[in-house]
């Protein structure tokens, strides 16, 4: 039979010291003494000891609440970025939501937790993170590059919520751009739009490592379409620029997440939906009513909870060696910005 697994008892045993110093010593508390506090730690290392982080969540949850029942602590870190366009704060509202809503089923409530810019800096978060027992970190999604390789790794889970992140390489959950837009303009297709026109901020593509113009460009190319509109990138949304594209490239329909663009359409003679169609990229940043693509972010936030719970639960802490994506398609919304049915219907 192979060797039970070591445990405290065991470890605290083989080193003739108390249970509680040793599980002092490999949560990293001051108390120890550090010679003390680097044995314990090597020869945990040598007897293949794995600390459970729920195992400690629970008996701190437990002393604190006085026997009531347990509820396990999710972080979801946002990123306190100047730059982020503040419509941007309701897609996070929703994420967080949908984390929160799953959560609770699952016997886990979330606590949100701000990083950078007017926020705590990583080496506090990582502190409250570890002296409050929270090891399961949900990451919400990132204007910039994130990095939050400074945080002690060794001890916390991570899902991010958006593409990727390299800072450190943790798996991810998010939208399905590329799907996603080629879903919705074969759906404009069929409400007779011919000429579609995409119109984005350079950032937005490219922080999704061009999905949203690869779609674009391969639906082009696959759908007999004579003279492609070409896709409108800006590195700041500008009604003189759209204004000049849209009167030189005649598209019949624009999508984009700017809805300033159905002004400055109509500036041009176009009327929508009567002559013209706007179809937005994400709904959940817009909050007049249209036509176009729901990113799901309730769902979202949802189901990167659940795999976050699932690593807790299986004591998966660490970076993982082979980070994987899961992507769910989004939504498409008929609204007023869009023709009800083709003309030839």
């Amino acid at each position: 039979m192979p060797d039970p697994a070591p445990t405290l008892r065991s470890l605290a045993k083989v080193l003739g010291l108390s249970r509680t110093t040793v599980s002092d010593a490999l949560r990293g508390s001051p108390r120890v003494d550090p010679n003390t506090a680097a044995r314990v730690r090597r020869v945990a290392t040598d007897a293949g000891y794995r600390r459970n982080p729920l195992a400690g969540a629970l008996m701190s949850e437990l002393r604190r609440s006085r026997g009531a029942a347990f509820r396990g602590v999710i972080a979801a870190i946002d990123f306190n970025e100047p730059e982020r366009p503040d419509h941007a704060a309701r897609y996070h509202r929703e994420l967080v939501v949908g984390a929160d809503a799953r959560a609770t089923e699952l016997g886990f409530k979330v606590e949100k937790f701000s990083v950078g810019h007017a926020g705590l800096s990583v080496q506090r978060l990582d502190s409250i993170l570890q002296s409050r027992g929270i090891y399961g970190l949900l990451l919400l999604p990132s204007w910039h590059d994130p990095d939050l390789s400074n945080l002690d790794w060794s001890r916390f889970a991570g899902i991010y919520t958006d593409y990727i992140i390299e800072r450190p390489a943790l798996h991810s959950v998010c939208s399905d751009h590329h799907r996603s837009l080629l879903a919705a303009l074969q759906r404009l297709a069929a409400l007779g739009y011919r000429r579609p026109g995409l119109f984005l901020q350079r950032h937005q593509n490219e922080r999704l490592q061009y999905r949203w113009g690869a779609a674009f460009h391969a639906f082009q190319e696959h759908h007999g379409i004579g003279k492609p509109v070409p896709p409108l990138m800006v590195d700041v949304f500008d009604r003189a620029e759209f204004v000049s594209w849209f009167e030189r490239h005649a598209p019949d329909v624009v999508l984009g997440h700017n809805s300033d663009a159905i002004d400055w359409m109509e500036s041009c003679g176009a009327r929508v939906p009567a002559t013209h169609g706007f179809a937005c990229l994400n709904l959940n940043m817009n909050p007049k009513p249209l036509a176009g693509l729901d990113l799901q972010p309730r769902i979202l936030g949802a189901r990167a909870t659940e795999l976050l719970i699932g690593q807790l639960q299986r004591n998966e802490t660490g970076i993982p060696e082979w980070p994987s994506t899961t992507t769910i398609p989004a939504r498409w919304v008929d609204g007023p910005t869009i023709r009800a049915k083709s003309p030839e219907g």
